[in-house]
C-alpha cells in the first residue's frame, strides 16, 4: 500500500460501548496519507486512483484488450464512469470512494475483482444496485466473498452512519445476495482469475440460486470505505506522531458511534453475527476539491478519447 497504516485492529478491543451484544467478526483499519512542503499530498492521492481505476471501471477482457497502453486504458475507464447528479450532495465523489475501495481490496486484501461494478452500473438498465463492489478472497482451497460499501462524506455525523447503516440493510438482505451471487456466476471474469477447477466449482455450488443464502453467511466479508472530510487533516502542515494521535481519538469515539448504529440497525438480520465487518476510513482534507480535482482529469481523459 501507498499509504501508512493508523490502526489496524479487531472491533472487540476498540469497543467502549457495552450495549453493543455483537463486537466479533468486526475489524477496523484506516489509512492516513502524508504530506510534504506543509500541505496534504493531493498528488500521491490523485495517482493512487488513477493507478487503479481500469480495475474498477472495465471488466477482465478490456483490461487485456488495452493490456501496455496505459494512456488508452485510462481513457476506456474515464468513458465508464457514471456519476451521481451534481445536485446529490450525498451522492457526490461516491465513484472516488469505490475505486479507493476496488484499491484496497487489490492492494491490501490481494482481493480478486470478480464483477467490476462501475463497469455493470454503466451497462445496466437498473444501475446494479446492491453491493458497491464484489471480490474473492482465495486462501489455497478455499474462498471469501466480499461485498463492499463506499462512501465519500463531508464528516463523520450520525446521519452519515444512518445511510450507510440503511445501505448495509438492503445490500444484505437474501434477495439481493441472490442478486450478487448471479452476478458474479453470470459475468465471464470469474474464470479469468486463475483459480484452481476445486475452487472454481465450489464457488458455483454455493453461489448457486439452488443454495441456501445461510450456508455462505459464514463466507461474507463487508468491507466499508468511509472516505471523510477531516478537520484535524485540513489544519495539519506535517506528517507527525500529533497528528496521528490526534485522528486516532477522534476516530474512538466515531468507531463507536458507527458500530453502536450498525448493531441497532442489523442485529435482527438473520445470522448477523456470522458476517464479517471491515471499516475502513481515511481521512482527507477537503472533498471538493478532490471531487472537483478527479471530475477534471475525467474530462481531460474523455477529451483525449478517439472515437
Amino acid at each position: 500500500m501507498d499509504f501508512d497504516i493508523l490502526i489496524c485492529d479487531d472491533f472487540k478491543n476498540i469497543c467502549t460501548n457495552e450495549k453493543i451484544a455483537v463486537i466479533e467478526n468486526k475489524k477496523v483499519i484506516s489509512f492516513l496519507n502524508d504530506f510534504e512542503d506543509g500541505k496534504w499530498r493531493t498528488s500521491k492521492f490523485n495517482n493512487f486512483i488513477w493507478d487503479n481505476i481500469a480495475d474498477t471501471a472495465l471488466n477482465y477482457q478490456e483490461r487485456q484488450a488495452l493490456f501496455d497502453k496505459s494512456h488508452q486504458k485510462l481513457v476506456a475507464a474515464a468513458k465508464s464512469l457514471r456519476f451521481a447528479n451534481e445536485s446529490d450532495e450525498i451522492g457526490r465523489g461516491s465513484e472516488v470512494a469505490e475505486i479507493m475501495l476496488y484499491a484496497i481490496m487489490n492492494n491490501y486484501y490481494k482481493a480478486l475483482p470478480v464483477v467490476p461494478k462501475i463497469y455493470y452500473k454503466q451497462n445496466s438498465q437498473d444501475n446494479a444496485k446492491g453491493a458497491d463492489s464484489v471480490h474473492i478472497v482465495v486462501d489455497g482451497e478455499e474462498y471469501s466473498l466480499w461485498f463492499g460499501e463506499a462512501k465519500f462524506f463531508n464528516s463523520l455525523n450520525d446521519s452519515n452512519f444512518y445511510q450507510i447503516t440503511n445501505s448495509l440493510y438492503n445490500a444484505l438482505q437474501t434477495d439481493k445476495l441472490k442478486k450478487e451471487n448471479s452476478l458474479i456466476l453470470g459475468v465471464s471474469d470469474l474464470q479469468y482469475l486463475g483459480l484452481s477447477e476445486n475452487v472454481v466449482e465450489k464457488i458455483r455450488k454455493d453461489l448457486s440460486p439452488r443454495s441456501s443464502i445461510d450456508a455462505i453467511k459464514p463466507l461474507i466479508n463487508v468491507p466499508i470505505m468511509v472516505l471523510h472530510e477531516c478537520e484535524i487533516t485540513n489544519n495539519t502542515t506535517i506528517y507527525s506522531k500529533e497528528y496521528c494521535d490526534s485522528i486516532k481519538e477522534m476516530y474512538s469515539d466515531k468507531i463507536n458511534s458507527y458500530f453502536y448504529k450498525q448493531y441497532n440497525k442489523l442485529k435482527d438480520l438473520h445470522l448477523y453475527s456470522n458476517i464479517k465487518f471491515h471499516l475502513i476510513l481515511f481521512p482527507v482534507p477537503n472533498k471538493e476539491q478532490i471531487v472537483n480535482k478527479f471530475l477534471k482529469a475525467v474530462e481531460f481523459y474523455k477529451d483525449g478519447a478517439i472515437d
